[in-house]
């Protein structure tokens, strides 16, 4: 029996997940948002993002061999947006700078962690960038949240 994709859509867009923007040193430099990004290994800390074969800046990733991920606070909805959009990624008014891997890091992220490419595993559609942190920092503040096909934030539970 066949899973329909938007079956597959439907129920794991129920999923909340934080918004992350994936950036790497090409040239010229370039990202992506992605909600598809898991802590993978402490000991050595992993961590991996997909990417859709399609992506324009598939190759970019790929040749690089390094990324940053950069998790997005709610005042970064616009950044998220950016980087969702297909095409060339302009950086020049962002507030960036690099860490240890030369990827861009954003400035007033929740956190973020450089990370050198270990591996590139199949995933169906998408390839399975896997990277071992070099760098990273926590800044804090509410994250950008994903669900059901929009962007959300954190509300506390009624005591």
């Amino acid at each position: 029996m066949d899973f329909h994709p938007a079956d597959q859509r439907k129920i794991l867009g129920s999923f909340a997940t934080g918004v992350t923007v994936v950036t790497t040193n090409s040239e010229p430099p370039t990202g992506l948002t992605a909600n598809s990004v898991t802590s993978l290994s402490l000991d050595p800390p992993l961590v991996l993002f997909a990417v859709d074969k399609r992506a324009s800046s598939m190759q970019a990733f790929k040749e690089a061999g390094c990324f940053a991920i950069n998790i997005l606070t709610v005042e970064q909805q616009d950044i998220s947006n950016r980087f969702a959009a297909p095409g060339p990624k302009d950086f020049s008014d962002l507030d960036a700078r690099t860490a240890e891997t030369g990827a861009p890091v954003l400035n007033g992220c929740l956190g973020w962690v450089d990370c050198r490419l270990q591996y590139i595993l199949p995933g169906g559609d998408h390839d399975i960038f896997v990277g071992q942190i070099v760098a990273g920092e926590f800044h804090g503040g509410e994250p950008l949240l994903y669900f059901a096909g929009k962007y959300r934030t954190i509300a506390p539970l009624s005591e």
